[in-house]
């Protein structure tokens, strides 16, 4: 369910927008665009070691079961939000959205530590790798769902979560095995004041530093991202010595003692912020760019693009239980480390493409970077979880996936930053460039330069003409041949195509150097490490041949 949501979103935002009316040529509407992708994880970020937390208290199967809840609620809100409601339909999706978020929050931080519970170590590489498998399994069915579902009515992109999550809650309720917890220690509040803060403060940097401010295309001098950067990082900074003052502190800092564990997250955390914002980009590639320049309609770009970005899934569900199964009999040092390595092969790979590619590269490199994927996510995660004690594993998940949520968020605006900085330079150039060969008027190409390219770019992504925004006096006067081939489906990508390259190209390098750096760290985790606990006492066995605490004497 979670992983349907999150690529039928991501592959459905242009039938959402249209649907809702978005004009992306009036100022500030890019700015929605940016809340819907990003208002999501911004939840996420913040609220997972607190979710941790509470879950190892009150009881991770309770929790898990209240996420299903809040998350079929939220998805029926959203489903009944009201076509051509524009601007305030999109806040209405950005709340309900942020709602979502809290249920995916409870599912996301406990699912993983109720598996590592049931089973044992010796079957926990196995396990792990088809619950990603599972994700995955669900990615193909958002892509798929998205592109068919977006053609009827943009609704039921998110009525399709209902069925999934009302399923989930009964099976949860009544199939998992309640525990119960009878440590009770205190909330750590200023632990999570302060650390809630400190990420929602910088996750909101982020995010204004990619809309326009004043002249400039970007909005680093804006006072809103200046303040946020700076009061983000003070409640960062003061959220250390709080944790070591606290009896039951809410950030266990004391697991960064555990090698596997240090270095595993470290390697997740790199590889989230390298990777992150790829797929979006990806996908703005293919709905904006690839696609109308062959003749796609843009009501068809959602499940073509969704078509085309289905051999990288297909690598990680081929790796995913592979890498698994490997890591319960080597362990996850080499595997993962491979896994990363692969993955930057095929960074490089895509930034040798041109923007209007060859199918044929384009589908293999994706494919390689899906097995590259699922070669590393599954053995990370064994051999964190591995390394953690019983009553750790709640809050030790929710630190995992709160570095693999700010590593994505820092992603998407470092590496949109970076992409629509470069873009942005060289647009004006290209749209006059390619309004004169097309034989455009003085007034037409100069009006057309004028418009950011962050709404040229959205524009193109929801499949909207740029001579809409023409002033009449002008579109009226302009011959019918001019007026087709400003309106035809080749103008913006052929504008927008070399400028948008030059920005990928320059993000995907500094991806490559990030995956690189984060392969030398989990090749640094060490041998197999396992925590494993028996009636007596509670170790950690390096090179662990034990399968279970049942073997112990």
């Amino acid at each position: 369910m979670a992983s349907i949501n999150m690529y039928i979103v991501l592959i459905s935002l242009p039938t959402i927008f249209r649907g809702l009316n978005v004009n992306p040529f009036l100022p500030g509407e890019f700015d929605y665009l940016l809340w819907v992708l990003m208002g999501y994880s911004m939840v996420l970020a913040s609220i997972l070691v607190t979710f941790g937390r509470i879950s190892d208290l009150y009881g991770r199967t309770r929790l898990y079961t209240l996420g299903f809840i809040i998350f079929a609620a939220s998805s029926i809100l959203l489903s009944i939000i009201p076509s051509n409601s524009g601007n305030l339909g999109v806040m209405l999706l950005i709340v309900f959205r942020m709602i979502q978020a809290i249920g995916g929050g409870f599912i996301m931080v406990n699912s993983t530590a109720l598996l590592t519970d049931a089973f044992p170590s010796s079957e926990r590489g196995k396990a792990l790798g088809l619950n990603q498998a599972s994700f995955i399994i669900g990615s193909f069915l958002g892509i798929i769902l998205g592109g068919l579902l977006s053609n009827y009515d943009w609704h039921l992109i998110f009525v399709v979560n209902v069925p999934f999550a009302v399923t989930g809650a009964l099976w949860s309720a009544l199939k998992l095995r309640r525990t119960s917890n009878s440590i009770k220690v205190k909330i750590d509040y200023w632990g999570n004041i302060t650390l809630a803060a400190g990420l929602v403060l910088m996750s909101l940097g982020f995010t204004y530093a990619l809309m326009p401010y004043g002249n400039s295309e970007m909005g680093w001098s804006n006072p809103i991202v200046i303040s946020s950067f700076i009061v983000g990082a003070i409640m960062l900074a003061a959220f250390i010595p709080v944790e070591l003052r606290q009896e039951s502190p809410l950030f266990n800092i004391s697991l960064f003692k555990v090698k596997p564990f240090t270095y595993g997250i470290m390697a997740l955390f790199l590889s989230s912020v390298a990777r992150g914002a790829i797929m979006f980009l990806l996908t703005i590639w293919l709905q904006g760019i690839y696609l109308p320049l062959h003749g796609f309609s843009y009501l068809e770009t959602p499940f073509w693009a969704g078509i085309y970005m289905l051999p990288m899934l297909v690598g990680v569900v081929v790796m995913a239980p592979i890498g698994g199964a490997l890591t319960d009999r080597y362990g996850a040092r080499i595997v993962a480390t491979v896994g990363m390595a692969i993955i930057a092969v095929s960074l490089y790979l895509l930034t040798l493409l041109p923007y209007n590619f060859n199918l044929a590269e384009f589908e293999s490199i994706l494919f390689i970077n899906g097995f590259g994927n699922g070669l590393f996510s599954a053995p990370n995660t064994t051999s964190i979880m591995n390394a953690l004690h019983p009553r750790d594993r709640g809050v030790g998940n929710g630190m995992r996936q709160t570095f693999s949520n700010v590593g994505s968020t820092i992603s998407m605006a470092m590496f949109f930053s970076i992409a629509m900085s470069i873009f942005s330079q060289y647009v004006p150039a290209r749209i006059h460039e390619v309004a004169l060969s097309y034989g455009l008027p003085m007034d037409v190409v100069s009006a057309l330069s004028r418009i950011p390219a962050s709404s040229l770019l959205f524009a193109a992504f929801l499949g909207v003409d740029p001579a809409s925004i023409l002033p009449s006096t002008i579109t009226n006067n302009l011959p019918a041949n001019i007026v087709n081939a400003l309106n035809s489906s080749a103008f913006l990508p052929s504008v927008l195509g070399p400028p948008f390259m030059m920005g990928l190209r320059i993000s995907l390098y500094i991806s490559i150097m990030l995956v690189i750096i984060g392969a030398v760290l989990s090749y640094m985790r060490g041998e197999k490490y396992i925590y494993e606990e028996s009636k007596e006492e509670k170790h950690i066995y390096p090179n662990n041949k034990l399968s279970s605490p049942r073997e112990h004497p």
